[in-house]
């Protein structure tokens, strides 16, 4: 029998027994598989590469404590599948390319999906820089089209019974205020209180009002996965959208062109707005309403992944994102001179300078 290596001792008390049960019974495997444990990301869940012999191998993701975990269950208590299996199966009847389900032992906190490797976008642009612009047009397309093949969404489905409504926007925007200014040490007078909260309910009142659709959620370079083809272009492989709600047309192309763990010059960032705005049939004031939301977005959420990474660091015990908060705080004040002219936001950049 196998055994976890090292690497996941850490992890909550992963069933060996029940991952190679759920091996065998999903893929015919006979005899003992190989397991190891995967680089993770910020979340709690745990990933595994299983070996099945004759070149073939499958990945299995795991939840600690499935039951009860925020990773799994963020809909309501109601007994129905896992989102990430929910969202998957919606994604992929949309034309969406998802990674395909092998297995499922959910009460024991295990799925068995294929292995796409482990070029996401963000590894495969380092090894492949040349393609930069032609992937992150195929992602604007993927993007838009998805967006079009999922108006409107089934009523039923868990991502159209949750949203970024007024309260969930303004706890992210709380977030960073509590985890990158009050956690590292940055003191606020009441001026400056006054000032953020002004600001931080007017970004989520805004945003929060404007038509909602399908959105992803974490949209990014780290939760694509590049799939060559012999003689055709690369395609992208969603993955990690388990959180997908409602909310605005622009957030995912945030997540994506404002991408903490990426760097793109303005010009670069416009040419994808245009070919997005294009891909919808947008005229000349459609463009520039999608820039302005854009930006506003950018501020909205690039504080929420700078108090993150700070969180992750401080509760979660990894540094590994704190080298990703000055970056996207820079990110935010770009945003913020774009709208510059807006009074509540001119002071909050201005009062963020001066503190950072």
């Amino acid at each position: 029998m196998s055994t976890l290596p090292p690497a996941a001792v850490r992890d909550p008390a992963p069933s060996l027994p029940a991952l190679e049960r759920l091996v065998k019974e999903a893929t015919g495997a006979s005899g003992p598989v190989r397991i190891d444990a995967m680089e993770g990301g910020a979340s709690t869940r745990r990933f595994y590469r299983i070996d099945l012999g004759n070149g073939r191998t499958a990945v299995a993701m795991f939840v600690p404590d499935a039951k009860r975990s925020d990773e799994v269950a963020k809909a309501d208590d109601a007994e129905r599948r896992w989102p990430f299996l929910e969202v998957r199966d919606l994604l992929a009847d949309k034309g969406v390319r998802v990674p395909e389900v092998l297995g499922e032992a959910c009460d024991d906190g295990f799925l068995l999906v294929e292995d796409l490797g482990d070029d996401t976008l963000a590894r495969y642009l380092e090894k492949n820089p040349e393609t930069r612009e032609r992937l992150y047009q195929t992602a604007v397309a993927d993007l838009a089209r998805a967006q079009r093949a999922l108006a409107p969404l089934p009523s039923s489905s868990v991502v159209a019974s949750r949203a970024f409504d007024e309260d969930l926007l303004r706890w992210e925007v709380d977030h960073f205020r509590e985890w990158a200014l009050e956690a590292r040490g940055i003191t606020l007078s009441e001026g400056d209180r006054a000032t953020f909260a002004e600001a931080a309910s007017t970004l989520a009142q805004r945003i929060a009002a404007w038509p909602r659709g399908f959105v992803h959620r974490d949209y990014q370079s780290r939760n694509l996965m590049v799939r060559e083809r012999a003689s055709a272009d690369p395609t992208l492989v969603w993955i990690d959208f388990q959180d997908a709600l409602l909310g605005p047309r622009v957030y995912d192309l945030v997540a994506l062109l404002n991408d903490s763990y990426q760097s793109f010059d303005r010009a670069f960032v416009e040419a994808r707005l245009d070919e997005y705005a294009d891909h919808h049939q947008l005229d000349a004031l459609g463009r520039q309403a999608v820039g302005r939301e854009f930006d506003t977005v950018t501020v909205q959420r690039k504080l929420k992944d700078a108090g993150r990474f700070v969180f992750i660091d401080r509760v979660r015990g990894n540094p590994g994102f704190l080298g990703f908060v000055e970056p996207t705080i820079e990110k935010v004040f770009g945003a913020l001179e774009r709208l510059e002219g807006d009074p509540v936001l001119d002071r909050l950049h201005a009062m963020l300078r001066r503190l950072l």
